[in-house]
């Protein structure tokens, strides 16, 4: 058992539920998931282990009811956020194990847990469910041990490789933001262009050695379960998504590889910023606001090419390659190897709801496909990318 340390200004009932979200919580679900692998279909987890189920539920209720009472303590975002992430594990895990269904309900069966969750969302600013945040950048250590909903090795890998990835976009995302102030041909653009593209390499790096070292059939059967939609009194709320985070999207349009005006690119964008914290939603709008780098190096190139141009055309280039490279391995490899091919394995009975994000999976992967062309500027008839103006750059470096 893991014991929770508690925040200086937290409430003892807090700390107990977080105490049990910790240990007991993470001991059910993983007694679950070993019952689940007995079964010749690992995906049907129907009559099995009722009994835990049972117990996840009444434990879960015994501990959030009490927090009701206690409504807004004002203890800071940090332990609001925390405490929706912890009541969002327990939602999502009754999820995860079909307690709860939201096609056969029009209202959540955990009324407490429902209740303390909107109550905290609204709070916070942010959906009201457990997001992609809570797994990685605001997952708290104890003792070295972060926040899973089992204790199998997989959640970890999977986990830990996730954030450092994220953080690594995060660099990159902070390096290019800082450009726009100073303008493009700013002598020190060099260096934050130079940052984002080691940034973006790492972020591939990571990527390849967590498609390495990753159990697919733990990860498609026992991890990416946790993640799917599920309902929050009436309302469902989409799953927990890799790339919520604004770093991914800043990147993108900073770039200018891809257009705050273009519809099917901006409607991604702005499903997301409900399942993103306070900072990471200002840090996205800032980004429709700010010029991209593409059309600002192009609007220097008229002016006779003076030394700085080549320097930080060749840079950006180098920083566009990095984030296309690190796009087509998420789709090419990631994407096809841990969802869309064992997802072809499975009975086609169970395919439904199979995506965190909710549209079938076809749809998914193929918004993926797009979504990775127009950060690799490739050209296409039928979505917009940038793939003339990427090549005209380089033709002026290579006068």
């Amino acid at each position: 058992m893991i014991p929770a340390q508690e925040h200086s200004a937290t409430t003892p009932r807090v700390a107990a539920f977080d105490a049990w979200i910790r240990s007991r919580f993470v001991d059910i679900n993983t007694q679950l998931e070993d019952r689940y692998a007995e079964r010749d279909n690992r995906i049907d987890v129907r009559g099995i282990g009722n009994d835990l189920k049972a117990q996840l539920v009444d434990e879960g209720r015994e501990l959030i009811a009490p927090l009701l009472d206690e409504g807004n303590t004002d203890e800071g975002f940090d332990l609001a956020f925390e405490l929706l992430g912890n009541v969002g594990y327990y939602m999502a895990a009754c999820r995860r194990h079909e307690i709860t269904e939201p096609s056969r309900e029009r209202t959540s069966p955990l009324v407490e847990a429902s209740a303390l969750a909107m109550h905290l969302g609204a709070t916070v600013g942010t959906a009201p469910r457990f997001v992609t945040s809570h797994m990685e950048t605001y997952n708290r250590a104890v003792d070295g041990v972060y926040r899973t909903f089992t204790w199998r090795p997989a959640e970890t890998t999977f986990l830990t490789y996730n954030t450092r990835s994220a953080f690594a976009y995060m660099r990159a995302a902070d390096a290019l933001g800082r450009i726009h102030p100073m303008g493009v041909s700013h002598p020190a653009v060099l260096d934050l262009l130079i940052d984002a593209r080691n940034a973006l390499q790492d972020a591939f790096k990571l990527n390849t050695k967590l498609g390495q070292v990753l159990d697919v059939d733990e990860f498609f059967f026992c991890v990416r379960p946790y993640y799917k939609p599920y309902r929050v009194g009436s309302q469902e709320y989409r799953g927990a998504n890799a790339g919520d985070f604004a770093a991914f999207n800043q990147i993108d349009m900073l770039l200018g590889l891809c257009s705050p005006t273009d519809p099917s690119y901006t409607q991604v964008v702005l499903e997301k910023f409900p399942y993103l914290t306070p900072d990471e939603q200002r840090r996205l709008h800032e980004s429709f606001r700010h010029p991209n780098l593409l059309d600002s190096l192009l609007d220097h190139a008229d002016r006779g090419g003076p030394n700085w141009f080549r320097r930080h055309a060749a840079a950006y280039l180098e920083v566009c390659a990095a984030h296309g490279a690190a796009a087509a391995q998420h789709h090419d490899d990631l994407v096809h190897n841990f969802i869309a091919r064992p997802a072809g394995q499975i009975p086609s009975a169970h395919l439904e709801g199979i995506t965190a994000s909710g549209p079938p999976l076809a749809v998914l992967l193929q918004a993926l496909e797009d979504l990775r062309d127009r950060r690799l500027a490739v050209p296409r008839d039928d979505i917009p990318t940038r793939h003339a103006d990427i090549e005209r750059l380089r033709s002026l470096l290579d006068a």
